[in-house]
């Protein structure tokens, strides 16, 4: 529902960090563990679908603008994903 802007007591920016502030440059993460830190929430800590799928909406176009900065190893297996680190 469209909410006008004074019914909000602060507004803040939209401020994305780097990838270096984000992620351990020795570390490679999946993509589920990208997204988890990017908001600032424990990579181990397990989360429901619907949260999951709302963090990936912020990582995977995030990672996307910022690719030049990452490196990528295929997963170990098929059905498992692949990880991401700093380049």
């Amino acid at each position: 529902m469209v909410r006008p802007k004074s019914d909000f007591d602060t507004l803040r920016p939209l401020v994305f960090r780097d990838p270096d502030e984000v992620l351990d440059e020795d570390a490679m993460y999946t993509i589920y563990e990208v997204a988890r830190l990017l908001q600032g929430v424990d990579p181990e800590r397990e989360l429901d679908v619907e949260t999951e799928n709302v963090l990936l909406d912020w990582a995977i176009p995030w990672m996307m603008v910022n690719a030049d900065a990452f490196v990528f190893a295929d997963p170990d297996d098929d059905d498992e994903p692949g990880h991401y680190g700093l380049a």
